[in-house]
């Protein structure tokens, strides 16, 4: 998912259009979207060592410890990084770092208590971090191989709000995708189509060419078992994310 920031137009755009510029569509812009070269989860790490050896634990500090949680660092992990850091740029800075990180992953408590009760609704595991996949979604997923023989099976879950992004399974015979869903409520969208509620029990035939999204209610973990249908040629294309205007209308 690309990195759009508005911040440096919205309040220096007058006073310093030009630094706003930069900011945003050079630093964001550009150098932040290099995840060729560094993954986000990796930018928002160095990103927030770098402010904490400056003792910048400021508000910016504070945008970029929520950034690196949505990028998929975990409260143990950024734990890790601090302790590791402090060594080296000052037990202070560390002390009020750990004050903000706390804030910030304060809610995963609650989350993991969700996610342990939509495991207890199936029998499929929910799976790791869907880490290889994760430029593709907004928000985490968590991905679970079942089957690899005959045919691909996998358990894929969204926590609440999570969705993947638009895209086409591209076949030039046979091919697309079937969804079972087993836990938990969430949508399925084709292009120029109202979005579909699922419910376990939901089945969604995919076929090939068709431009769609599916994940999970605002409120909700929801998880389906994604079934490769065979084909010859068979390529997914990720196209663009979908907006949280869109995202929003949905019932």
């Amino acid at each position: 998912m690309a990195v759009k920031q508005t911040a440096g137009r919205d309040t220096l755009g007058q006073f310093a259009p030009k630094f706003a510029q930069l900011n945003d569509d050079v630093l964001f812009g550009q150098v932040w979207n290099r995840t060729d070269k560094l993954s986000l989860r990796d930018r928002s790490l160095v990103t927030v060592v770098a402010l904490l050896a400056q003792g910048l634990t400021d508000s910016s500090f504070q945008y970029h410890l929520a950034t690196a949680r949505q990028n998929g660092v975990t409260r143990e992990e950024m734990a890790e990084v601090l302790t590791h850091a402090a060594f080296y740029v000052g037990w202070p800075k560390a002390w009020a770092a750990f004050r903000m990180a706390k804030d910030v992953w304060a809610e995963e408590a609650e989350e993991e208590d969700g996610k342990a009760r939509h495991q207890r609704e199936m029998v499929f595991p929910i799976g790791e971090a869907n880490d290889g996949f994760a430029r593709y979604f907004t928000g985490r997923s968590y991905l679970q191989p079942l089957s690899q023989q005959q045919v691909g099976v996998y358990n894929v879950t969204f926590e609440p709000g999570c969705r993947n992004n638009w895209h086409i399974h591209h076949a030039r015979q046979g091919g697309g995708q079937i969804l079972l869903c087993v836990a938990g409520r969430g949508y399925y969208q084709e292009w120029g189509q109202p979005a579909r509620a699922l419910h376990p029990g939901d089945v969604v035939n995919i076929p090939p060419e068709v431009k769609h999204w599916h994940g999970a209610a605002a409120d909700s973990w929801f998880s389906h078992l994604a079934l490769e249908v065979s084909g010859e040629d068979c390529s997914n294309e990720w196209l663009e994310a979908v907006s949280d205007q869109e995202y929003g209308q949905l019932d």
